[in-house]
């Protein structure tokens, strides 16, 4: 079966090497999506929407497509929405305000099909529980790893990991920002095997 070609509408490299494990061909290119939430806007609608309209972005551009968007946003049990902090104050303050308490990651999956609008959307759940942190672990922390780039401020593949008691979902993979057990299912869905395939090993551009 000729399958369109996988684009991921993204320049995480987070996200391109993610995708890379699932061993299929693809591109990749950045959409110019404006990620503030509306207001009232809950966090599941917001991570659904982000994923859905950095698909749709990039739709003209690549005609023949299949475009995979994600987008994922941190929310405290108040329903506190924490996005990405850009800088090392507000991610201090992101950290602070999570210390001692379970914080859920909601990752919105969009696949689509730049040629018949064809979309499927979800929305993945992980919750990880932090446990009480210091301000100097705080700081300590943010110096070494700057993850001024991450919803929640911290890198699951790396020293984030010493900031949990616990993590609860059934893919970690969404922490780091794709959740490829739905997006294999996806993929199925739409007829494509990753495990049927004989194809080469992916190579992100």
């Amino acid at each position: 079966m000729n399958y369109k070609p996988l684009l991921l509408a993204s320049s995480s490299p987070y996200r391109r090497d993610l995708l890379q494990r699932l061993e299929l061909p693809f591109t990749s290119a950045s959409p110019n999506v404006d990620e503030s939430p509306l207001d009232g806007e809950t966090g599941e609608a917001l991570a659904l929407r982000l994923a859905e309209s950095k698909a749709r972005a990039l739709a003209d551009r690549f005609p023949g497509h299949w475009i995979i968007g994600s987008d994922q946003i941190a929310c405290l049990p108040d329903g506190t929405i924490l996005t990405k902090p850009g800088n090392h104050e507000r991610a201090a303050e992101q950290l602070r305000l999570s210390s001692g308490h379970p914080v859920l990651f909601l990752t919105g999956l969009a696949l689509l099909d730049a040629d018949s609008g064809k979309l499927e959307r979800l929305c993945e759940p992980y919750q990880v529980r932090f446990r009480k942190l210091s301000d100097r672990e705080i700081e300590a922390y943010l110096r070494r790893e700057q993850p001024y780039d991450c919803a929640g401020s911290f890198k699951m593949e790396g020293l984030g990991i010493t900031l949990f008691d616990a993590l609860e979902g059934r893919d970690p993979n969404s922490l780091i920002g794709l959740p490829l057990i739905a997006l294999n299912e996806l993929l199925r869905r739409w007829g494509r095997n990753p495990l049927l395939e004989d194809r080469p090993a992916a190579i992100a551009r």
